[in-house]
């Protein structure tokens, strides 16, 4: 029976780290739909011996998918600063910051606010709405 070569993808040099966080990537879409699939399987059974070995195939991709993606931090420093600043931005949007201050995680000196904004703050107190 045939098999498939496995060294029909490869290139006549190495990657680089640029050329394997978009291979890792792919790796991890692969992880995911595997995690969707076997999710599917074990909505459609009611066999627990199935559910069992789906259910631990499944975590196992869970893992392969994590591990994969802290390779890819180490590889793509821009995606690694993403990864810091959406957990910021994550932290004010489940506190209920505004959009502004949601927007400026990650800017230049800290997400500096327009002369317009400090104006208005100065002018809008909460003991000016006092009557």
């Amino acid at each position: 029976m045939p098999q498939t070569n496995p060294f029909h993808s490869l290139v006549p040099r190495k990657l680089t780290d640029s050329e394997l966080a978009r291979s890792i990537r792919l790796n991890i879409e692969a992880e995911l739909d595997a995690i969707n699939l076997y999710a599917a399987h074990l909505d459609a059974t009611d066999n627990e011996e199935a559910k069992a070995i789906l259910r631990h195939v499944m975590d196992e991709e869970r893992e392969h998918a994590a591990l994969f993606w802290q390779l890819i931090a180490r590889l793509d420093p821009e995606q690694a600063q993403h990864d810091k600043e959406a957990s910021e931005k994550y932290r004010l949007i489940t506190t209920g910051a505004s959009h502004e201050e949601v927007e400026a995680v990650g800017k230049e000196g800290g997400g500096e606010r327009s002369p317009a904004d400090i104006s208005l703050e100065k002018r809008l107190t909460v003991g000016s709405l006092r009557r």
